[in-house]
């Protein structure tokens, strides 16, 4: 059955980020499953290359959250569009990303009456943003008829803020894609390479550590260089290297996707040294993917995605001393490299997005057979107060307010991805 189906994304499309790429992956699969795909986003760059699915919903403004900053579009203007997108769509199910964040994907919750579908990525257990906003987030949330989550810290953060479950459904990778690229030129050399990829200038994705370990590693390693790659300013980070090492720390900047895939095949241990605030761990399922052997912080997103370090190499958190001796380890053992690299190829399998999308849509099909005989009919824009006025007051309808519509019976907490224990024990 092919489906009319509207994805929310709250954070700016042309600025990357893990939300992003996760929807437009998502969208790309359910448009070769047969569907009809529209993505509502907030675009900061008038001139950003769109793909013919992307409604733009707005200019985005950078906003903290989640300990970093995200660029997220709210207001009227933003109000208006997202209405509009939900009157002349015609959908069969909205799915809406990363419900909890105030900007079009709150908004959409708002804003719609129908079958609906949210995707849970943070995990940060100490909001305090969440926290404060949490009545306005359940208003929003009742609305749900179907739960996911990408990891089991993004469900505990669901469950420990808003209440209730989801169904856990990792976020995907184009397998394919990233397995047999060849390495980008003069990488990763004779003396060995470790290789980063993120944002070089948000600290908790860890750059800093990295180098702080490159420095402890350098003297025995005299050829080994740093493949940096991602968008900001390393210079930061570069500062705390010794100058005479700096020139064997090659920032590349910004990649297209292309290149992007190459980096992984680019270096001889490949590191994610990131700190905290990480659901899931996407660059991770990338790499392995790539078969390239892997060095993460011990997060517990991390591990779960490298099956316990059986897939890859973990170690302390923020620790540039205990990342440097594991690394140290590893450079001077091919074998060692190799059997985790084949073992991240494998692990990396239920990960695909050939078998992710078909979990998705399993979530579909359960909502819209769940959906009331009087309360089909599709996705419509809500009766009761609009969400301008609620931005106004702070919150959304209040549990057991009549304006809360149809919609509003917490049929989310009860349905048959609200249950705990469900069917994200699979993960």
């Amino acid at each position: 059955m092919s489906l009319r189906i509207g994805l929310v994304c709250p954070y700016a499309w042309d600025v990357p980020g893990g939300v992003q790429q996760h929807v437009g992956d998502l969208a790309r699969a359910l448009i070769a499953l047969g569907h009809h795909v529209s993505v509502l986003a907030p675009v900061g760059d008038p001139d950003a290359d769109l793909p013919e699915h992307l409604v733009p919903a707005g200019r985005p403004v950078p906003v903290p959250y989640n300990g970093s900053v995200a660029r997220l579009s709210f207001g009227p203007r933003t109000v208006r569009k997202v209405r509009r997108w939900i009157a002349t769509g015609d959908f069969d199910l909205l799915h809406i990303h990363e419900p909890s964040a105030p900007s079009t994907s709150l908004l959409a919750c708002w804003a719609a009456e129908g079958p609906m579908v949210a995707t849970v990525h943070t995990a940060n257990p100490r909001s305090r943003a969440m926290a404060a906003s949490s009545g306005a987030l359940r208003s929003a949330m009742e609305k749900i008829h179907g739960r996911i989550a990408v990891s089991q810290a993004a469900r505990r953060t669901l469950v420990e803020h808003i209440g209730g479950d989801a169904v856990l459904i990792p976020n995907g990778v184009d397998a394919a894609a990233f397995a047999g690229a060849e390495p980008l030129p003069g990488w990763p050399g004779e003396g060995g390479a470790l290789g980063f990829l993120g944002r070089v200038d948000e600290p908790r994705k860890g750059l800093a550590t990295l180098l702080e370990a490159f420095t402890h590693l350098a003297p025995d390693h005299p050829g080994l260089r740093v493949l940096v790659a991602g968008p900001g300013d390393p210079g930061p980070a570069l500062q705390a290297v010794p100058e005479h090492l700096r020139e064997r720390v090659v920032c590349l900047g910004r990649l297209d996707e292309t290149d992007r895939v190459r980096a992984f095949h680019s270096a001889d241990l490949f590191c994610a040294p990131n700190l905290g605030g990480e659901s899931f761990g996407m660059v991770l399922t990338e790499a392995m993917a790539a078969g390239a052997t892997i060095a993460a912080s011990d997060l517990p997103a991390f591990e779960a995605v490298l099956d316990g370090g059986r897939a890859g190499q973990l170690f302390a958190t923020g620790d540039a001393s205990d990342l440097a001796r594991r690394a140290a380890d590893l450079l001077a053992d091919p074998g060692r490299r190799a059997h985790l690299a084949e073992a991240a190829r494998e692990a990396v399998r239920p990960y695909d997005w050939v078998t992710v999308a078909a979990e998705v849509v399993r979530v579909y099909e359960t909502v819209l057979h769940g959906e009331e005989p009087e309360g089909r009919g599709g996705v419509r824009v809500a009766s009761g107060p609009s969400p301008a006025a609620l931005l106004r007051r702070g919150a959304g309808p209040r549990p057991g307010d009549p304006r809360r519509g149809r919609t509003g019976s917490g049929r989310g907490r009860r349905g048959p991805y609200g249950r705990a224990g469900g069917r994200g024990e699979r993960f």
